[in-house]
Formats: structure tokens, sequence, C-alpha cells
């Protein structure tokens, strides 16, 4: 099995978004954070089944059940690293440049703002 690596403005972003939808009703935000908590874990298990969303990088998208996000990821050395949790529809490409965090700083470093409003 492989194991995950999150990239730390991850946490900014799922906690946005928490927050947003629990001020819509009462426990969404909770359950959109379980949402992504399986959504990371079924990637985990088996992380080549979701197509690539970018073949020279390599990629992936997994779509976050009921909520409109996808879990934006790649697989090094048996790791999947968590890239973004994006809104699929706010600036897509806002992630791109976190995916050399994790080949020696060549990515965007965390950042301690949050992104994009649900």
């Amino acid at each position: 099995m492989y194991s995950v690596d999150v990239h730390p403005d991850v946490y900014g972003e799922l906690e946005h978004s928490r927050v947003w939808y629990e001020e819509r009703a009462n426990n969404l935000g909770t359950e959109f954070v379980s949402e992504v908590d399986r959504a990371i874990e079924t990637v985990r298990e088996s992380p080549t089944l979701w197509p690539l969303q970018d073949e020279r990088q390599c990629i992936r998208r997994y779509l976050i059940h009921r909520f409109p996000y996808g879990l934006i990821y790649r697989i090094r050395d048996n790791i999947v690293q968590v890239i973004a949790v994006m809104h699929l529809r706010r600036e897509p490409d806002y992630w791109r440049g976190r995916v050399g965090y994790w080949d020696g700083g060549d990515g965007e470093q965390p950042t301690s703002g949050t992104h994009a409003t649900p």
C-alpha cells in the first residue's frame, strides 16, 4: 500500500472550505472534510485507477463525492503526494506551482493564506 504526503497548503484549503460549508448548513463542513478523507484513503489504496490530468508531470485527479472538488495528486516512490483539493470551477491551474515542492524546492513553498472560496 502507498503512503500519503500532503502539501502543507492543502490544510488551509480544507479549513477554508470547511468553514464556508459549515456557515451554510450545520455539519456540512464536517461532511466535506469526511468526503476528502475518504477520497485520500481511496486514492491511497489504488492511486493508478484515476485518469492523468497532466501526463508530463504524472498528475492525476480524483473527484470528491457530493462536492465540486477534485483531489489533485501524483505518485512518487510509493507515496501519494496530495498537491491540492481543488474547486472544480475556480482557477483550475493555481496548484501547478506546488508540484516542485517535493523535487528539492523547485516549487512554491507553502503559504499561510487560503485560496478560493467554494
